[in-house]
């Protein structure tokens, strides 16, 4: 068997329930922060930096789970730490980074080097409850910002809705996770059409 295409395994962290830190304190560490925010705004967020942006301190401001250290990185940096994102403009720092994360078994992402990345912050879509994660492998980031545009517009704000419907009738359903996949399977296969 050939591997061909993205062999990307996609996940969803429950960043709330675990320690991030993120490294740099710029343009780059705001968009990173930006994107988690968005997703998880009570992730528990370390920022360690040189020196932090204003646009980082006003965004931060409203988070008591955010701390702020204004200080170049330093291997202890990483205690307690779950995942790391790396966004600050020294290759030679980032990579060095990336090693000692490694060895402690903390995922890291390191922005703009697929090939320092345990992990990618992909393009989102997010409707209520129903969330999707566009990954083009580091290929084409513009491309999965379009794509995220056109699901945003063509999902319907009304998906919550269904979303809550199909959980209650999940909940009503008698029998083995096999029995309660095919009824549910049934209910919503004309969606296709």
């Amino acid at each position: 068997m050939t591997d061909t295409g993205n062999n990307l395994f996609p996940v969803f962290f429950k960043l709330e329930d675990m320690n991030l830190l993120l490294v740099g304190g710029g343009y780059v560490g705001c968009e990173k922060l930006g994107a988690v925010l968005k997703n998880s705004p009570k992730a528990t967020i370390r920022i360690v930096a040189t020196e932090m942006s204003t646009e980082i301190k006003a965004m931060a401001e409203g988070y008591p789970n955010i701390s702020l250290v204004e200080k170049p990185f330093e291997p202890s940096d990483l205690a307690g730490i779950n995942l790391a994102i790396v966004g600050i403009d020294d290759p030679e720092t980032s990579a060095s980074i990336q090693v000692i994360c490694r060895q402690q078994n903390i995922l890291v992402n390191v922005a703009d080097k697929p090939a320092l990345c345990d992990f990618y912050l992909g393009s989102v879509v997010k409707k209520g409850d129903l969330k999707i994660a566009i990954s083009t492998n580091g290929k084409s980031p513009t491309v999965a910002k379009r794509m995220r545009e056109m699901l945003t517009e063509v999902i319907p704000e009304t998906i919550d809705d269904v979303l809550d419907q199909m959980a209650k009738v999940r909940d009503k359903l008698k029998g083995d996770f096999d029995y309660k996949i095919k009824k549910l399977d049934e209910i919503t296969k004309d969606w296709k059409n």
